[in-house]
């Protein structure tokens, strides 16, 4: 659900053959160490094998203003994982004849623009060409308030077509949103207890729901951002209403590799329901994605919302299965699961060390304007506040960035490292192996 900077995708790595080794446990322990000691991570991870846990780790607060630390039992918002879920359900409703994959959206929702030539499959892989909903500009002016579907739907039905149904593939909530919708007309039943009969419950999740308004009571964990003023800022929650089947379930590490593996098990949908689900086209599958480590093929799906963020992944092959969830990070979770993956297979992998600089205010005034790049779209304003540096991409939420070397500075969260020339006036940005030359406008 969330909107960051740029897309991330999860483990897109070198294509060698590896073989399982034994888990590097202490090395991994060291790693999630300093990430706690250096206040870089809030969150949980999980790793299974042949369906058992073999390894898991909790770190940071479920509420830092208490100081509640995180346990195996804290649950977290985990965003668009959810879509794995709801994809698991429409499958449900195939296989018992309750839907088709090729009905169009005009059955429904006649309209929504080009309603007769969306499918249900359309939706499902992301070709619909429904606009993003949670990337209209106004967005998070009322993405905390309640939403009935009706409001929803009209908000979907006022946007514009972004490209013609499946001509191509481009991410949007909105069509996971409606497939809730859809699910809950041909199950008569809302859309949390479809969740809960005919997921949590078979397949023994007891810490996974459909999510509401945090309860820190039970162990419900709050998000954050760090702050400029180097403390854990509180993030505002996203009223549930409003992602539903696109990005309204919480659960832990633990329940979502049971989750995973019971999908891939067939304990909820048939090999030919699976198949489809994960046979992909132009990189999306159907509420799945594929997710590369080495030479092992692996699925699953990331997310975000608010200052949450999680992935979610499965190497059938090893019937390896590993689950990350974060309430405050300042470090890629790509990073900790490639760190988390290598321990397994027995690659090598560094413990992370930190390293910053001090730069006073007026040291940054020289970076200070609004950049734009020829290679995308995506303009990106630098401004400060004190002695840090902010950064905010057209349309997207700001971001500190932290000094670590001369004219350098990352938000490593997501992976982005500026490099700014101040005699030319231009700034590279580093993101996922790929560098975009920026120049500053004024």
């Amino acid at each position: 659900m969330k909107r960051t900077i740029l897309k991330i995708l999860i483990g897109f790595l070198y294509i060698i053959s590896v073989d399982a080794q034994g888990l590097d446990t202490l090395k991994l322990d060291g790693f999630f160490n300093a990430l706690e000691v250096n206040d870089r991570y809030m969150g949980s991870f999980a790793m299974s094998h042949e369906g058992e846990i073999i390894y898991s780790k909790a770190i940071g607060y479920e509420n830092s203003a208490t100081q509640k630390k995180s346990s195996e039992e804290t649950k977290y918002r985990i965003g668009s994982i959810t879509k794995m879920f709801t994809s698991a359900l429409i499958f449900m409703a195939v296989e018992e004849n309750k839907l088709n994959l090729d009905q169009t959206l005009d059955t429904y929702f006649p309209k929504i623009k080009n309603a007769e030539k969306i499918t249900v499959s359309h939706l499902l892989n992301h070709r619909s060409g429904i606009l993003n909903f949670t990337s209209v500009d106004d967005y998070l002016e009322w993405n905390t308030k309640k939403k009935t579907q009706e409001e929803l739907l009209n908000i979907i039905i006022e946007s514009p077509s972004v490209f013609e149904p499946d001509s191509k593939a481009e991410y949007s909530n909105s069509n996971y949103v409606l497939l809730t919708f859809i699910l809950e007309d041909v199950f008569g039943k809302p859309y949390a207890e479809l969740v809960k009969t005919r997921i949590a419950q078979p397949l023994e999740l007891t810490h996974t729901k459909v999510g509401s308004k945090i309860d820190s009571t039970n162990h419900e964990a709050h998000s954050y951002s760090y702050s400029h003023t180097n403390s854990w800022k509180k993030q505002p929650e996203t009223d549930m209403s409003i992602p539903s089947g696109a990005g309204a379930i919480i659960s832990t590490p633990t329940d979502l590799t049971k989750f995973v593996e019971g999908l891939f098990a067939e304990k909820l949908i048939s090999v030919k329901s699976l198949d489809q689900m994960k046979t992909i086209k132009d990189n999306y599958g159907m509420g799945i994605f594929q997710m590369p480590f080495y030479g092992k093929k692996g699925f699953g799906h990331n997310g975000g919302i608010d200052g949450f963020s999680s992935a979610l992944g499965f190497i059938p092959e090893d019937n390896l299965a590993f689950a990350l969830t974060t309430n405050g990070s300042r470090y890629s979770n790509n990073d900790i699961l490639i760190a988390a993956l290598s321990a397994f297979y027995g690659k090598p992998f560094e413990i992370p060390t930190f390293s910053s600089i001090e730069v006073t205010s007026e040291e940054l005034d020289t970076y200070l304007g609004i950049y734009a790049s020829e290679q995308i779209p995506l303009k990106i304003t630098i401004t400060k506040k004190d002695n840090v540096l902010i950064g905010q991409a057209t349309g997207q939420p700001s971001f500190t960035l932290e000094a670590t070397e001369k004219d350098v500075f990352e938000f490593a969260q997501a992976g982005v490292r500026l490099e700014f020339n101040a005699e030319e006036n231009t700034m590279l940005l580093k993101q996922g192996g790929g560098e975009y030359k920026y120049t500053k406008e004024y």
